[in-house]
């Protein structure tokens, strides 16, 4: 199932931000609803960001996207994607 494939890609993300101190989650509303990562910085828990799973209009090819959908990254390499994800959720000090 092609919701199955995405959920898988979310999971490997999960794994993947992990090592880079952040907590993440895959929630799905429905069982047979769409399925979205909940990231959170556990250091700033106002840090934090749904990434989905989903083709781009132009191709059938999944990528993960952002909150506000724009594209986040491909799924073929989600450690590059945590790394974006992770810099957007990092703390800031002065």
């Amino acid at each position: 199932m092609l919701t199955d494939r995405r959920v898988g890609y979310l999971e490997e993300l999960v794994h993947e931000l992990g090592t880079h101190g952040l907590v993440a989650r895959v929630v799905q509303t429905r069982i047979d609803g769409p399925a979205f990562l909940r990231v959170v910085n556990p250091e700033a828990a106002s840090l934090s960001e749904n990434v989905t799973c989903a083709p781009a209009p132009d191709t059938r090819d999944d990528y993960y996207w952002w909150s506000w959908g724009e594209r986040l990254h491909q799924v073929g390499d989600p450690g590059g994607a945590a790394v974006k994800v992770a810099r957007v959720l990092e703390i800031r000090r002065h």
